[in-house]
């Protein structure tokens, strides 16, 4: 089955966000010769813990760095931008690299100062038009506005050939209706909201109508934490950075596993890391036989055709070998049993 990953350059203890970055466009040329279908980043605003704020430079550097892999967002956060802006600047990506850009679509606050410092218009009442704005980015893509649309006379796309896919991403359930209405991609944050998985995706599935928004299949795709070690014990430990983020605080760089270990107490670092039955724990571990026997459940129950993967790690030798077994294993996911 297909494989993806969320980059969010995470900023390790002791380095500069500048380095993250650069470890970030390395990411997506490792990922491509890995075999990931796709890799995305994130907007995080003023996060110190990663550096990945805005996806479209990003996503703009790592596409001319690569030749294979798809290169998107995950996601763009559509409360704080205008649809067209968003539209404009994502098709001129998909002109530097024809056929590999993806438009990943989400909403989500900064925090209250953060979300008015975006804000163009500080007078207006801020609304939830999400649905609205991606409807309008779809017309804009699709020339799928109605006759009498003021913005129908708008030819976005003249003098471009294809334009990105549209996926919505989403961790409520919320936004699964609206992508299977409009027949386009939606990612699921089962890293967010383990519980809820299983549900959006079906969701998904059964409100999916064919449109020329998008591939005229369903496209369920399902967001977990994972990592990988060669041995079970290592594969456990490395759950411990991102655990360490939560208990102590957000807004710090990310804690390596050595940090992690003299940090977290005891409870901390036994909590699962592994499937048991119909639980996903935040953070999934194991070598790439017990990820495979965790994992090919999961897939099975949510219809999930394709698993992409979030890590918070900032040792990076650990990290690349962890993408590397993690591959090993989705490879060989059977989503049909």
């Amino acid at each position: 089955m297909r494989y993806s990953l969320v980059e969010l350059a995470p900023v390790a203890p002791g380095s500069s966000k500048q380095a993250a970055l650069a470890h970030a466009i390395e990411a997506a040329q490792e990922a491509e010769s890995l075999g990931y279908h796709r890799i995305w980043y994130a907007e995080h605003h003023h996060s110190t813990g990663y550096a990945a704020q805005d996806p479209v430079p990003l996503i703009a550097v790592a596409s001319q760095n690569t030749s294979r892999i798809r290169v998107g967002s995950g996601a763009v956060l559509l409360n704080h931008y205008s649809p067209y802006s968003v539209a404009e600047r994502l098709l001129m990506l998909e002109a530097f690299a024809p056929g590999r850009i993806d438009l990943g679509l989400g909403r989500s606050t900064a925090t209250p100062l953060i979300d008015y410092a975006l804000l163009r218009d500080r007078t207006s009442r801020q609304v939830d038009d999400f649905a609205d704005q991606v409807e309008e980015i779809v017309g804009y893509y699709h020339r799928a506005f109605d006759p009498g649309h003021p913005f129908a006379r708008i030819d976005l796309t003249h003098g471009i050939e294809g334009t990105p896919e549209i996926w919505l991403l989403g961790s409520s359930g919320n936004s699964a209706g609206l992508a299977g209405r409009l027949g386009i991609g939606y990612v699921f944050g089962g890293h967010i909201n383990p519980a809820m998985a299983r549900s959006a995706l079906t969701r998904y599935r059964q409100s999916f109508v064919e449109t020329p928004f998008g591939a005229r299949v369903s496209r369920p795709v399902l967001a977990l934490n994972i990592v990988a070690a060669d041995d079970e014990e290592l594969a456990h430990r490395l759950t411990w950075p991102a655990r360490a983020l939560r208990a102590g605080g957000r807004d710090r760089p990310i804690p390596t596993l050595a940090q992690a270990t003299a940090e977290l107490d005891d409870v901390h670092k036994g909590q699962p890391s592994t499937v048991e039955g119909s639980v996903i724990p935040p953070q999934i571990s194991g070598t790439p036989d017990s990820l495979r026997a965790q994992l090919e459940p999961i897939v099975r129950a949510t219809g999930a055709t394709e698993v992409m993967v979030q890590d918070m790690l900032t040792d990076f030798d650990l990290r690349s070998r962890s993408r590397e077994l993690i591959a090993e294993a989705l490879a060989k996911v059977d989503p049909q049993g």
